[in-house]
């Protein structure tokens, strides 16, 4: 099967369902919330490092705080870190704050080669980011410093043209109620990180349908398979807490023969109420997460190492 990829990591992110999944009025309130947390006199003053290592860190509002503490600073050092949030970071107030704090710290910088490199990730993100408020955000920020979004940049990365055909995914959960619900968002999920992640690859293909090998070739493009599995879904229960972890694994194939080379597993867990209702979107959040993870983390880069330069 050609060189295997067998990976098995995920880090145990446990995060409140509450704070994960945000609705439209909580994410409108986040556009405030950023403002006003840029402009506080009580945001305390930390070393660049240290903030730059909190932006990897598991907890969204670690990252969170970090993002803003860094632009408080109005360091320029903080501006690398910060454009690697807003292109890699899967959580959307982090994208904004960092998208914000680009804005806002650029100016101050003398390093040409590095303001670049940002502002080709705010483009990116202007264009092409999956949620409203971090391309909002990545808009003003190119605004104040006077620069179109309209042209972003290529993506970097890989070689040549790229199809991914996502696979039906499958559930194992047992509950004939959840799995095609399940089923449809670890699809979603994959769909929308290549497209974030890796925007030179192509999930559609042009007049519709599903292209043959012929096609492709004709084309110029190689052909990528992903699929996955959702194996485990557990719910425990502590009090009027719950912890939901979840196990998927994901295979990654040549297409349209769908000759498999390699092989990943991911897991998470996910704390939160203990009602019915939160559970529910507890086990969707795990399950996004760990696809979003694997995808963008493990899949782009073994595709782009595949199809070489």
């Amino acid at each position: 099967m050609g060189s295997d990829v067998s990976i098995v990591e995920r880090m145990t992110r446990p995060v409140a369902v509450a704070f994960v999944r945000a609705t439209v009025l909580r994410v409108l309130a986040l556009t405030a919330l950023v403002l006003v947390a840029l402009g506080s006199s009580t945001v305390h003053a930390q070393a660049v490092d240290k903030l730059a290592k909190e932006l990897e860190a598991d907890s969204e509002r670690v990252r969170l705080s970090a993002a803003l503490n860094l632009t408080k600073l109005g360091d320029p050092k903080g501006i690398l870190p910060l454009t690697k949030a807003l292109g890699n970071d899967s959580d959307t107030k982090v994208r904004s704050a960092a998208a914000v704090g680009l804005g806002k710290l650029i100016p101050a910088s003398k390093n040409k080669s590095v303001n670049n490199t940002a502002i080709s990730a705010l483009k990116k993100a202007a264009a092409g980011d999956s949620s409203a408020l971090v391309k909002a955000q990545a808009e003003n920020a190119l605004k104040n410093l006077g620069v179109s979004g309209d042209s972003p940049p290529p993506t970097s990365g890989g070689g040549g043209s790229v199809y991914v055909n996502i696979g039906p995914m499958s559930s194992k959960t047992g509950d004939a109620g959840k799995d095609p619900k399940l089923r449809g968002l670890m699809q979603k999920t994959a769909t929308q990180t290549l497209n974030r992640v890796a925007k030179s690859m192509a999930t559609t293909w042009a007049g519709g349908g599903t292209p043959t090998k012929p096609q492709l070739q004709q084309k110029g493009f190689q052909g990528f398979y992903v699929d996955g599995t959702l194996n485990e879904l557990k719910v425990t229960t502590s009090g009027s807490t719950a912890t939901v972890s979840c196990k998927i694994s994901m295979l990654l194939a040549s297409f349209p023969d769908k000759s498999v080379f390699g092989f990943l597993n991911g897991g998470a867990k996910v704390q939160g109420s203990a009602s019915p209702g939160d559970v529910a979107l507890a086990g969707e959040d795990c399950v996004a997460a760990v696809v979003e993870d694997l995808i963008a983390k493990k899949i782009v880069p073994t595709i782009q190492t595949k199809a070489g330069p």
